[in-house]
């Protein structure tokens, strides 16, 4: 029997946040959550991998630095903990008129295992529809920022991702700014470079006129 490919719930906003590793999103997830909470919305803070109790275990699995993944294989695997974070995460919280904002969703995979790691675009939107279906963001915020400056800004244990090459991650900025000049009405390209609250400045903006266009009856 054919698994139905996900709805959107018609009450609720999403919002992700991309970028390459060290570009700083992780940390406007959460100013824009302490920012919408005080505003009165009610906020899902979700991350990819994770979220979810099979996410969080594929998750570890993914960012191991111990061990070898497959282009392929690791595609598959970022899709599973999607399909699962989404079902079992995303469309409640959206469903319940939750504003969800997320570390990571399916740009990243266009990004890092598409124009990173060259696997089929057009294999990776068909698996979209089969893993989050209608359930695509209101606003994606895409943090831009040069390989250099984002290595000083990463933890010194890196894990399996971080540790890619220079190459690599070239590729994967070039791919979120194709997604950015593709999309433009969903996403917004922001220097990631000035101190975080100059970047959440901007993300402030956005997220501003996201409310002001769909304004709906989620407030706490």
């Amino acid at each position: 029997m054919r698994t139905q490919s996900p709805k959107r719930p018609k009450r609720g906003l999403f919002v992700s946040f991309e970028g390459i590793d060290g570009c700083g999103k992780s940390t406007q997830v959460k100013l824009a959550a302490k920012y919408l909470r005080k505003l009165g919305y009610r906020v899902s803070a979700v991350r990819e991998p994770g979220s979810a109790p099979v996410s969080e275990k594929i998750r570890k699995i993914l960012l191991d630095r111990n061990l070898a993944i497959e282009p392929y294989p690791e595609l598959w695997l970022y899709l599973a903990s999607r399909g699962q974070v989404v079902r079992q995460t995303i469309i409640p919280a959206l469903s319940e008129g939750a504003i969800v904002l997320s570390d990571r969703f399916h740009d990243s995979t266009v990004a890092y295992q598409g124009y990173g790691r060259g696997l089929d675009l057009k294999l990776i939107e068909r698996c979209r529809s089969q893993t989050v279906g209608a359930v695509m963001p209101d606003l994606t915020c895409i943090f831009d920022i040069d390989w250099q400056t984002s290595l000083g800004r990463r933890k010194k244990s890196a894990d399996r991702l971080e540790r890619e090459s220079e190459l690599f991650f070239r590729r994967v900025r070039a791919g979120f700014r194709k997604i950015a000049g593709k999309n433009p009405r969903r996403t917004c390209l922001i220097d990631a470079r000035p101190a975080p609250e100059v970047i959440f400045e901007r993300v402030k903006h956005e997220l501003d006129a996201l409310l002001t266009r769909k304004a709906r009856s989620f407030r706490q």
